[in-house]
């Protein structure tokens, strides 16, 4: 009689334990309307005893991703883009890398305590010098004292860069030819060589 009792009581241990791991599916759950909100969405039971915090933290995350799914489903539906609706707004435009690199000459100009050296600013720099609409005249003079403190190898490419263009200008038509390139690539040869 004793062994009974004991089958009888590990049964219900056993069944009790299959009632805590249900699937989301089965759990019983509870509409409760926000306000502001159409549709009520589902929540877990409050005081639900039989589910542990982690199993509830599971099935709460589950539900959410059910209701951002039918949010998502039923803007569609609606015609509004799901983008508009996320609450996040677009960031501001960078500023092009032309703006950049000018902002950082001028730093180093002006020998502000801010101003650090930036590769990837003295490699736009030095690629589009020689372009009259990307650094303009004003910004050149400043771009000719910066490039007297330039050294080692990128020196030594910015004169052999500057040489070719030069050879490739002496070459080209009389009219292809732009007189505002040409006095820059002399005047940077004439800097570093």
């Amino acid at each position: 009689m004793v062994k009974q009792k004991r089958k009888g009581l590990e049964r219900t241990a056993k069944e009790s334990k299959k009632q805590k791991i249900t699937p989301a599916e089965e759990t019983p759950r509870v509409s409760e309307a926000r306000p502001g909100k159409e549709a009520a969405s589902p929540v877990v039971q409050e005081a639900s005893p039989e589910l542990s915090p982690e199993e509830r933290r599971v099935l709460e995350r589950k539900l959410k991703k059910e209701r951002k799914k039918e949010e998502k489903k039923r803007l569609r539906e609606a015609g509004i883009a799901a983008a508009q609706t996320a609450k996040v707004q677009t960031p501001p435009a960078k500023p092009s890398a032309a703006v950049l690199a000018l902002e950082y000459l001028q730093g180093w100009a002006q020998k502000q305590e801010s101003w650090r050296f930036q590769k990837t600013r003295q490699t736009w720099l030095l690629l589009h010098m020689y372009d009259e609409d990307k650094v303009p005249e004003e910004h050149f003079s400043t771009l000719l004292d910066y490039l007297e403190g330039l050294k080692g190898s990128a020196r030594e490419l910015t004169v052999q860069k500057a040489e070719t263009l030069m050879q490739e200008l002496d070459g080209a038509d009389p009219e292809a030819r732009s007189p505002g390139k040409a006095q820059r690539l002399r005047q940077v040869l004439q800097l570093l060589s």
